[in-house]
């Protein structure tokens, strides 16, 4: 029966070792020739993150037809291994391509939003191109984590756009995504190689309801004697359109702490609302409550003597 015990023992930690061991070698990373970037732009509160590898031209014919034989169905060539049909563009028209490197590119967004004017849901995407000279398709699937297009499965797509390619003269080494330009609800998402870039759009279509949405989310989650949460919120509220909400925020911030900070604001936001002799009543409780907590007052105190002589 010992025996018995001591070879399971021996059994287990044979098995424990190589356990490690091969948790130790899948840890092992080496440089690669398309190095691994990422760019991230916020729209609002919506965060549009892109990750890729990227090719460099290093001279070779990027773009071009396929050869005889070659099918349009997954990615035609591996670009860092060079394992492709002598004479064969890096990316051929009409073929299915990872629009990078290594592992497919992946397109993660926070919120819904709309890419070129159709709908995408929050979510985690694989992003492909089908590129021709004359128009591209930009393709997000729903398997976020595959190698390159090999494996692309149309079904599972969730949205395909199309774009115009832009033919530069200026040409581009490594592959590259930006956003520019940006604007307060949109941002333009730039792929850019070689003479090539390819433009496509995309748009929160509400920034207010969904700040709105995640703002009483963020209130609903903070703890119970969390004044600064809601303090905050309710000044956001106040200063973009929202008074009611704002100041129902603030009063509850109030009654689980008073401090200089939450009176201040609900003084500033009364004086804003057109409730002059309530904000100066709110402006004195607060310089009051700052001296008791040894807070520098002095700024605030000149600013209810502008209150009171209405000087702002």
């Amino acid at each position: 029966m010992n025996s018995l015990k001591r070879s399971s023992v021996s059994v287990f930690a044979i098995l424990l070792v190589l356990c490690f061991a091969v948790s130790a070698f899948a840890q092992i990373e080496t440089p690669r020739p398309s190095q691994k970037a990422s760019v991230m732009q916020r729209i609002g509160v919506t965060d549009i993150t892109i990750t890729y590898s990227r090719p460099a031209v290093k001279g070779r014919q990027i773009w071009g037809d396929p050869l005889p034989g070659q099918t349009a169905k997954g990615e035609a060539t591996l670009d860092d291994q060079n394992v492709r049909p002598k004479g064969a563009a890096i990316v051929p028209w009409g073929h299915v391509w990872r629009t990078g490197a290594n592992e497919a590119t992946t397109f993660v967004v926070t919120d819904d939003v709309l890419i070129n004017g159709q709908k995408l849901p929050a979510g985690s995407y694989s992003l492909h191109t089908i590129p021709t000279k004359d128009e591209w398709t930009i393709v997000f699937n729903g398997t976020a984590n595959q190698w390159g297009s090999f494996n692309y499965d149309p079904a599972k797509d969730t949205l395909r756009v199309k774009a115009k390619p832009q033919w530069v003269n200026q040409s581009e080494e490594w592959l590259t995504y930006t956003f520019d330009p940006v604007t307060d609800d949109s941002a333009q998402v730039n792929i850019r190689w070689e003479k090539v870039s390819v433009p496509f759009t995309v748009k929160v279509p509400d920034v207010a309801a969904t700040t709105l949405a995640k703002l009483k989310t963020t209130v609903a989650n903070a703890k119970p004697d969390d004044w600064r949460t809601r303090s905050d919120a309710g000044v956001y509220l106040i200063n973009n359109g929202n008074p009611e909400l704002g100041m129902e925020w603030l009063d509850q911030s109030i009654k689980i702490k008073e401090t200089f900070r939450n009176l201040s604001a609900k003084a500033n936001a009364l004086y804003k609302l057109g409730k002059k002799e309530e904000a100066i009543a709110v402006a004195e409780q607060a310089i009051q409550r700052g001296k008791a907590d040894k807070v520098d007052t002095t700024n605030f105190e000149k600013r209810l003597a502008d209150m009171k002589a209405g000087k702002i």
